[in-house]
């Protein structure tokens, strides 16, 4: 009786999924493309990992190619280079993490409350125009501007604040705080959008209630919006925190110079200057594998962490 019970609800849950499936049918259609596509650049590619395992010359198929176990990342461990390359690498995603992340929430909770409509779209459309830009147009542009005969010299000067000019590029100390100013300028805007509209979604009565209740703008931002968007700022956080090794590629590349690179040379520059330009690809391959294995640990450890503090997680 009761196996014939468990094949009836295991028939009743094939049937409803089948069901749902009838039902969404043209949504899924729709999602086939990124699916075949994450598919063919995302899954296939992976065999390549075993390069890092291997002596990998490019002349040569990977099969075949002679193998050298965890020699490279032995190496990578014991580089000089590794130490200040982590530290550059953590460095600059931390001030990211700890001064970028919060803004696009702040700057979303704010414009949300500016009444004017056009001058939210005003706010909106300027905040919004730095993404489009590509890092060569913007990277040429932040150039210009702290060149010694830039823009933020002639300011600072003119306002009495220096006497002489800087060439910010230059100095290895200050290039940290650029790429991560030049990051927020580029993409505040545009990360507040997911906040905005998950401001959006948030029940107009709650505000109402608390309008009553006597509570001013700055109570409902801190006990209604806050709270309601609290699911959307952990999943973020937790994609944000297992990228941490992820140092925007291009910005750095068009930032960093010879003057600089004591405090440029990331993660991503290092593969970079190994794999393409010093045509060490085993090598190259074994630095990226250890990125994407730290990826891994980061993204389940802020997981479950979250899911601990705040009930939210990404799964």
């Amino acid at each position: 009786m009761f196996t014939q019970t468990k094949k009836g609800d295991e028939m009743e849950t094939k049937l409803a999924l089948n069901k749902r499936i009838y039902h969404q049918r043209f949504l899924l259609l729709m999602a086939l493309p990124a699916v075949v596509w994450m598919i063919i650049f995302n899954y296939i590619p992976m065999y390549g990992v075993i390069i890092a395992f291997q002596n990998y010359r490019i002349i040569k198929p990977i099969i075949g190619q002679p193998f050298v176990g965890f020699e490279h990342f032995v190496e990578l461990f014991t580089s000089g280079d590794f130490g200040n390359v982590m530290k550059n690498t953590l460095g600059i995603s931390f001030l990211r993490l700890f001064i970028g992340f919060p803004l696009p929430i702040i700057f979303a909770i704010f414009l949300n409350e500016i009444k004017s409509i056009s001058f939210k779209r005003f706010i909106q459309t300027v905040s919004y125009l730095p993404h489009f830009l590509s890092w060569a147009v913007l990277g040429g542009i932040m150039v210009n501007w702290l060149s010694d005969v830039g823009f933020i010299n002639e300011l600072l000067m003119n306002m009495g604040f220096i006497s002489e000019p800087v060439f910010y590029l230059a100095e290895p100390d200050m290039f940290w705080g650029i790429a991560v100013f030049s990051d927020i300028w580029k993409e505040l805007g545009w990360g507040a959008i997911i906040y905005l509209a998950a401001i959006a979604g948030i029940n107009p009565s709650l505000y109402e209630a608390a309008t009553v209740d006597g509570c001013n703008r700055f109570h409902k931002m801190i006990h209604i919006t806050l709270p309601s968007i609290a699911p959307t700022i952990s999943i973020f956080l937790i994609l944000a925190i297992s990228g941490m090794l992820n140092t925007n590629f291009e910005q750095i590349l068009v930032l960093r110079n010879s003057l600089n690179q004591s405090a440029s040379d990331v993660i991503d520059v290092f593969v970079y200057r190994t794999g393409m330009i010093a045509g060490r690809y085993s090598y190259a391959q074994a630095i990226g594998l250890f990125k994407s294995v730290v990826a891994l640990i980061l993204l389940g450890g802020a997981n479950k962490i979250t899911q601990k503090t705040s009930g939210h997680s990404l799964y």
